[in-house]
């Protein structure tokens, strides 16, 4: 042991325990596997300086935990310089919360995408355990999490990788850690003229001893019955999972004594604990001061009942915290979880077998060595001894320092720590991760619906040290994180002229295929110009007649005769899509024929030869049932001329005249 007024060797590790009810000192060293205690102490609050693992009284708790470190000292003769300590499991906050996000449902779900999901669930438990602070309040910071359940297109389902989908969704447990427990935690070591050498998690420190490290890969609850709270942690996989907390302990089996037999709490506490030893009576004076004698068979059935309460609320926590369902196992430690029938009543709750549910106390600290100390082994100690062994482990630190982005981030490491978990803890938003396709262009051509995808989109680059990575990688300590947001895809676009190439209508003219150029009518307006289709547009195509698709492709010859599709056509005929258009040069009369006086006469209009039938004689006006000038619709005066000479509608005309009719 070192000298007098020397500083304690790295040998030695100090484990303090600041509890609710009191605050316990334990310092010791590892030497072939165990631990050897060489000092303790416990002194209780003379106050409520703490609540439900809350320091409330700073100054109280900082000289209490004084008290302690100096009778450790004088035990040791030396000085203690650095301690071990632990947030207690009760200040903790869980949170379910279902999550859902759209999907591609052409993209199948991986990995990262199953990650954001997790991430989106994780970043709205932190908005509800943080909706209701003060501002003086500094917020939770999550410390670990679990899915209890995968849905794929609102159905659960066991495992949403490689699946399809329109939507996903998760059902997130995440547990949260007041950040202000942590730095009141520094406060009062740091006042006590001691540095914090390692920070952990009550559960685990507990879990350190009642669980070794070979059986975590086991789904196993621990509970820590305290005096006012019970604590749960899960173990699965090698790490704990989950972590779960409820309002009730050892204080209400004391109460309910305190009520049944009229005494003060702490004569209560004392009949509490005769209750669990080998005696068969009990004897106590009441508060008027009457002495009784009671069996201890009786204050077990008085306990039962406020037993059963308790059993039922951590049972129906465990499966809560479980995903539903038992745990292969759970231990029970801490002073509370002691009275008779306790771990009985759990295992009909969880229904698990009995020998499944044990209390782990003495057997569990039986490589702790004492040496000459007279300390009682219980379940009291686990966490105490096992706030001692966290500190032994060099290369574990429960708060790690690591960078995100160029910005040191001081972080809860729960032996699981990824990507993932730093990006909550900063309140990335998991949505700027996923690369989202860009969207579609929806639309409704001639009666039937056509839909153009957008761009996929480009995802999140996620390194770690200069490494790729995602959001499941894991980190340690000193990492260096870049999380640079995923871009969406480009939304889909048409114009109407690219929408017009796509369709590729068109005729086969004299045996060569020639497109058509459709008149388009846009949501009922005609449209003259290239226009970028919205989405939800009417669209419609008017396909253009035999002329204008002759003007157009300057076709236009008065000396062929046109046949669609075998028929002979008019100029008038419209035209469909893959139409077979063919031409035969027409036989005309000659002046001289046409002057024979059968009737038939040729004469020419605006420059084009028009043949008129069927009369003896013929005025102006009788072209226009051969000739296509609409009057239909005025565009202002009809202007007349027969060689040159203006003329009337009913001036006569004869073979060989050259006509001319237009708009004036």
């Amino acid at each position: 042991m070192a000298e007098s007024n020397k500083t304690l060797n790295d040998n030695y590790i100090f484990g303090l325990d600041i509890g609710t009810r009191s605050i316990v000192g334990v310092v010791g060293y590892k030497s072939e596997g165990r631990f050897h205690v060489v000092a303790h102490e416990m002194i209780e609050h003379e106050t409520r300086a703490m609540i439900d693992g809350q320091i409330h009284d700073v100054a109280h708790v900082t000289a209490t935990i004084k008290e302690v470190k100096k009778s450790l000292e004088k035990q040791l003769g030396a000085t203690l310089t650095k301690a071990c300590i632990a947030a207690a499991g009760r200040v903790l906050k869980t949170a379910l919360i279902h999550v859902d996000q759209e999907t591609d449902p052409m993209v199948t779900i991986d990995d990262s995408r199953i990650s954001a999901l997790e991430l989106l669930g994780m970043e709205k438990a932190h908005q509800q355990v943080n909706s209701n602070l003060d501002d003086v309040e500094m917020g939770y910071h999550c410390v670990g999490y679990t899915v209890a359940k995968y849905y794929l297109n609102d159905y659960e389902i066991a495992s949403l990788k490689d699946h399809r989908g329109k939507k996903m969704g998760a059902d997130v447990l995440a547990t949260f850690l007041p950040q202000e427990v942590v730095e009141s935690l520094y406060t009062v070591v740091q006042g006590a003229d001691m540095e914090v050498y390692s920070l952990t998690l009550e559960p685990i420190a507990a879990i350190n001893v009642a669980i070794p490290e070979q059986y975590r890969l086991l789904n196993i609850a621990l509970v820590d019955v305290g005096a006012g709270t019970s604590d749960i942690a899960i173990t699965k996989n090698g790490s704990i999972v989950a972590y779960g907390m409820i309002p009730m302990a050892g204080d209400e089996l004391t109460e309910a004594l305190v009520h049944k037999y009229l005494v003060d709490f702490n004569t209560a506490e004392v009949i509490k604990r005769k209750a669990y030893g080998k005696g068969k009576n009990i004897t106590f004076k009441d508060v008027i001061g009457i002495k009784h004698t009671v069996s201890v068979i009786e204050v077990n059935q008085v306990l039962d009942d406020a037993t059963a309460v308790i059993a039922h609320k951590i049972g129906s926590k465990i499966v809560e915290l479980n995903s539903g369902s038992s745990t292969n196992a759970v231990f029970v430690v801490g002073g509370g979880g002691q009275v008779k029938g306790f771990t009985d009543k759990i295992s009909k709750v969880i229904q698990l077998d009995s020998e499944r549910v044990a209390i782990r106390g003495k057997e569990v600290l039986g490589d702790v060595d004492y040496g000459d100390l007279k300390i009682k082994k219980g379940p009291h100690l686990v966490t105490p001894i096992g706030i001692c062994l966290t500190g032994f482990d060099n290369n574990r630190h429960d708060f790690i320092t690591l960078y995100l982005n160029d910005e040191a981030i001081r972080i809860y490491d729960n032996n699981r720590l990824t990507v993932m978990d730093v990006a909550a803890f900063k309140g990335v938003d998991p949505k700027k991760l996923l690369a989202k396709r860009g969207r579609d262009l929806t639309f409704n051509v001639n009666g039937q619906m056509k839909s153009i995808k957008g761009e996929p989109g480009v995802p999140a680059k996620i390194t770690v040290n200069g490494e790729v990575a995602s959001l499941s990688t894991h980190v340690v300590m000193n990492d260096y994180i870049t999380i640079t947001e995923a871009k969406s895809g480009q939304d889909a676009s048409m114009s109407s002229y690219q929408l017009i190439d796509s369709l590729n209508v068109g005729v086969i003219f004299d045996g060569t295929f020639m497109k058509l150029i459709p008149e388009v009518i846009l949501n009922g307006q005609g449209l003259k110009m290239n226009y970028d289709i919205h989405d939800q547009d009417d669209i419609r195509f008017v396909m253009p007649n035999l002329m204008k698709f002759l003007v157009k492709n300057d076709l236009d010859d008065y000396n062929y005769d046109y046949y669609i599709n075998g028929e002979l056509a008019s100029d008038t005929s419209e035209l469909s899509d893959r139409d077979s258009i063919s031409r035969r040069q027409k036989v005309f009369q000659t002046m001289s024929e046409a002057s024979t006086g059968k009737g038939n006469i040729v004469v020419t209009v605006n420059s084009e030869p028009v043949q008129l039938e069927g009369k003896a004689s013929y005025v102006f006006v009788d072209i226009f049932d051969v000739y296509p000038f609409d009057l239909s619709k005025p565009q202002g005066n009809v202007v007349c001329t027969i060689n040159g000479e203006k003329a009337s509608y009913m001036g006569d005309i004869k073979a060989g005249d050259v006509l001319e009719v237009y708009w004036e």
